[in-house]
């Protein structure tokens, strides 16, 4: 083949080429970035169901020892209720998690009270699994957030986000929950 011939040939394929290189590489990474995400939400899924299932017994280890503490055991079970039924997005997921903490916030308060409950070693148990588990939760929305991120970078950096726009690849939301065994430090005032 005669060299000017070849060096057309080989301009056309480098215009053509390349960009559509980038383009697939692009499409793919976002692709691979929003399976990331799905991945890492199923985590996050499956230890907010390990707590749900904690829960109840939690509640009734504190039945036993704090009957007349019925309206806040109600508040925790409402809210746990709520929580395991919210299926929605990242976002509305959050505030009825952040709800289930604060009725788990007030469910700890009331334990206070009672110095038997807190040596009881079925309700430290329970504690201390709980603990574990809001680690895991912790852990778990920390992949996602990053996962999230990476992926909403993607979304919304020029030029990828001309390939997220044409395909209708959305950012993701990110995953705020409080921490439910987290305490407030006491107040000591002098009386």
């Amino acid at each position: 083949m005669p060299a000017e011939t070849l060096i057309p040939l080989v301009v056309i394929v480098v215009v053509v080429g390349v960009p559509l290189l980038w383009f697939i590489g692009t499409y793919n990474a976002l692709v691979r970035l929003r399976q990331h995400v799905a991945e890492s939400w199923s985590g996050i899924d499956t230890e907010l169901k390990r707590r749900y299932n904690l829960i109840p017994n939690l509640v009734e280890t504190v039945r036993g020892y704090a009957a007349h503490e019925q309206a806040v055991l109600e508040e925790v079970i409402r809210a746990r209720q709520q929580a395991v039924a919210s299926t929605g997005s990242a976002g509305s997921q959050s505030r009825d998690e952040n709800q289930l903490v604060g009725a788990l916030q007030h469910l700890f308060a009331v334990v206070e009270k009672y110095p038997d409950l807190k040596a009881s070693e079925h309700f430290l148990q329970l504690q201390q699994e709980l603990v574990n588990t809001e680690d895991r939760i912790q852990a778990a929305r920390r992949f996602y957030n990053a996962n999230v991120r990476d992926l909403n970078n993607r979304v919304q950096m020029f030029p990828s986000s001309l390939v997220a726009q044409m395909f209708g690849f959305e950012a993701g939301e990110y995953f705020e929950v409080q921490n439910a065994c987290a305490r407030q430090a006491p107040q000591v005032t002098m009386a």
